[in-house]
């Protein structure tokens, strides 16, 4: 098995060339109307990207991972901390980047239609078939440039693969992997705003 990749950029030193980021800034993005059909638009250096409405698989395991994170937080008393599903996060206004994770950890409070990256204690993506690499890189490359501290990557499970969770920690501007879960049985994810334990076979039953 090949090792977990490490996301990030070194912030003093990220300076895209401006030909590569698009027209739309995140005021654009912010004014754009909920698409009928469900599905998500974000901004990707200035460039909206369409993703389609989420499987109801892939609802699932948002949802119980929101609720254990909600437990765990609780269990630890960080009433400072709140649990939310698909929420605007402004990444970035200088390279045109605003993303919705599928499931946050940010202080609690906050109110209106977004919030700015550094509210954010640890944000979970749930990667689809559909998800490319440059598209999991660019996101999780993002989220380092912005400084949230945690980064859980869930891949769902295939005919190939079983369901993967690895929770990244974030150092000297870059992702590294803490806690890989790829088998059931209780597992304690030590890169996380509190210690949490939880079993993959709660995830998927």
């Amino acid at each position: 098995m090949s090792a977990a990749p490490e996301y990030g950029y070194d912030p003093p030193e990220y300076d895209p060339p401006r030909s590569t980021i698009g027209p739309h800034t995140v005021e654009d993005w912010l004014e754009l109307d909920p698409a009928p059909d469900g599905s998500t638009i974000e901004l990707i250096m200035g460039h909206l990207f369409v993703t389609p409405t989420p499987s109801l698989g892939h609802q699932r395991l948002s949802r119980r991972i929101e609720r254990l994170v909600e437990d765990a937080l609780a269990t630890a008393g960080r009433t400072d901390l709140e649990v939310l599903a698909t929420v605007n996060i402004e990444i970035s206004s200088t390279i045109r980047t605003a993303l919705i994770p599928d499931v946050v950890v940010l202080s609690d409070g906050r109110n209106g239609v977004f919030a700015p990256a550094e509210d954010l204690s640890l944000v979970v993506e749930i990667w689809s078939p559909g998800n490319t690499l440059a598209e999991r890189e660019t996101k999780a490359a993002s989220y380092a440039l912005a400084g949230v501290p945690f980064f859980w990557a869930l891949d769902q499970p295939s005919k190939l693969n079983p369901l993967r969770l690895t929770a990244h920690r974030l150092e000297n501007g870059l992702y590294k992997a803490e806690n890989t879960l790829e088998t059931e049985g209780p597992q304690t994810i030590t890169a996380a705003p509190v210690p949490i334990t939880l079993d993959l076979a709660d995830l998927v039953r």
